[in-house]
């Protein structure tokens, strides 16, 4: 190893600072959701039956934190806060991107659980949502075991 490749490692002190960030980014996405009422299968069902329009402000909010994300911040800034390049965001609309996306929206439907809600519905004492986090770990897991292709997910 040379010691312009090792200069260029991150310290541990950039490591804490990066854990710290994603620890309060975190936090302040679970307290989000859990404040929007997200995190109530019975709201998240209302909104998906028609009944309840009040997640569209969720949803709003959602593609404006993301829109910055993706579009204005490479514009404006060198190189993200925390160090490394702006990337493009490889996908790709296949078979499995289509089946993957219907039984998501399928089992959405039907529990009105989401994975990011239910992790914040833990956090704030709802803890039916456990078997609904144990399913969706269960799918994931038999997914995993089942893939045709050899390489790691990209």
């Amino acid at each position: 190893m040379t010691t312009a490749s090792a200069s260029n490692a991150p310290s541990s002190s950039d490591s804490a600072v990066r854990l710290v960030v994603v620890l309060l980014c975190g936090a302040l996405f679970g307290f989000g959701l859990a404040l929007s009422t997200m995190i109530r299968p019975e709201v998240v069902l209302g909104f998906l039956r028609f009944q309840d329009f009040g997640l569209m402000l969720v949803l709003g909010g959602a593609v404006a934190v993301t829109l910055v994300a993706y579009q204005v911040a490479p514009r404006l800034l060198r190189a993200p806060w925390l160090g490394g390049p702006f990337r493009p965001h490889p996908s790709a609309l296949n078979r499995n991107t289509i089946v993957g996306s219907a039984l998501f929206g399928i089992g959405w439907g039907l529990t009105g659980v989401c994975p990011g809600p239910a992790i914040a519905g833990l956090g704030a004492g709802a803890y039916e949502l456990g078997a609904a986090l144990a399913g969706l770990a269960a799918g994931a897991l038999i997914h995993g075991l089942t893939r045709r292709d050899a390489g790691p997910p990209r």
